[in-house]
């Protein structure tokens, strides 16, 4: 079975497009690139050999040539991804597909291609069956025509015993040379088909090894690419730490903007205050000259202050003699109203006594 199928003997029946991986050998776990890009992959059908295989070349170059099996079984690991294992190659394919929908319509197919292959696997069992025994049957009836013969002595005695045993055993033999000739075939073309599958295995060699050395190379790529991408982001997280420490020298100098602001500010208000400092300063000798005519002023007015503390004190001294003599005049009104009182008491009791005699008279 060559790789790229003929046209004139395998058909696609399905096709579509995916990135195509493939387990990694050492580890069994990872997913080595098969494909740098997305890639066709198509199912084949050989009507000859009533097989089914899965194919998909990348360039010039196999990536997948895997034959369907009733024993497979495909997987969706995921919403875009699915995988299969191939024993005869000895790997698992995997299949990244740019939407669910072209996964699910992969899957779909893919079971149906394995019920085919059930059934193509079931009918050439029955084929071998049927031919085994066949070859069972010639094999029983040899022995037989052989003592037949013996049994039945020469020719004389054949025509003497009869023509139905003789005509029974000729079609047997017609029947066994039938049967040989059947098997010759079938060795022919058994011999055909092991030495289109030695070829078919020889390129399967061929291209493994390819498949072999593309993946060594596929290996260097990705330790380079690898250690491509732990570079980067060493050198990313160095441009991190350099913006963090641009960010901080941002808001530092933005911190400082705003203070030489303030600063502006203040000064703008100190240089007001100086103007009006200076608008000050330039009135003070007039202010000088007005405060001399004043301090003139306060010191006459200290002497007059000091004239009337005088004159206040010998007011003051003068109100206290008055209240002095007030009081004594006070006192001696006093005694002068008791002296008074008692005057016009006397008089009041003289002129009741008068009137007392006038009554009289």
């Amino acid at each position: 079975i060559s790789p790229v199928p003929p046209y004139s003997r395998e058909q696609p029946i399905f096709t579509t497009r995916a990135h195509v991986f493939q387990i990694d050998p050492s580890t069994k776990k990872n997913w080595v690139p098969a494909s740098k890009q997305a890639v066709t992959v198509s199912y084949f059908y050989d009507s000859t050999r009533n097989s089914y295989r899965i194919i998909s070349v990348d360039g010039a170059k196999v990536i997948i040539n895997s034959t369907i099996t009733p024993n497979m079984t495909f997987t969706k690991t995921s919403q875009k991804f699915g995988q299969w294992a191939d024993s005869r190659a000895n790997t698992v394919f995997g299949l990244g597909f740019p939407s669910e929908q072209q996964l699910t319509k992969f899957a779909e197919k893919f079971q149906e291609v394995k019920e085919a292959a059930k059934l193509a696997r079931d009918r050439s069992q029955e084929k071998i069956e049927t031919s085994s025994n066949h070859s069972q049957e010639s094999g029983r009836e040899t022995p037989s025509s052989t003592r037949a013969s013996s049994v039945n002595g020469t020719d004389d005695e054949k025509a003497s015993h009869g023509g139905p045993a003789e005509a029974h055993l000729k079609s047997e033999n017609d029947k066994l040379k039938i049967a040989l000739a059947q098997s010759s075939s079938n060795v022919k073309k058994w011999e055909t088909e092991l030495q289109t599958l030695r070829e078919s295995n020889a390129r399967l060699t061929t291209a493994l090894q390819e498949s072999a050395a593309s993946i060594e190379h596929w290996k260097k790529q990705f330790s380079a690419c690898k250690e491509e991408n732990d570079q980067l982001r060493s050198k990313i997280e160095e441009l991190e730490e350099q913006c963090n420490e641009i960010n901080k020298e941002k808001e530092r100098n933005a911190q400082l903007s705003r203070r030489l602001q303030e600063l502006e500010t203040e000064l703008q208000d100190k240089e007001l205050e100086l103007e009006e400092l200076r608008k000050q300063g330039e009135i003070i000798p007039q202010l000088m000259s007005e405060c001399e005519s004043v301090s003139q002023q306060l010191q006459t007015a200290e002497k007059k202050n000091k004239d009337l503390e005088e004159k206040v004190r010998t007011l003051r001294t003068e109100v206290e003699e008055s209240k002095h003599r007030q009081t004594n005049l006070k006192t001696e009104l006093k005694n002068f109203l008791d002296v008074l009182d008692g005057k016009i008491d006397e008089l009041h009791d003289f002129r009741q006594g008068l009137s007392k005699l006038g009554v009289d008279n």
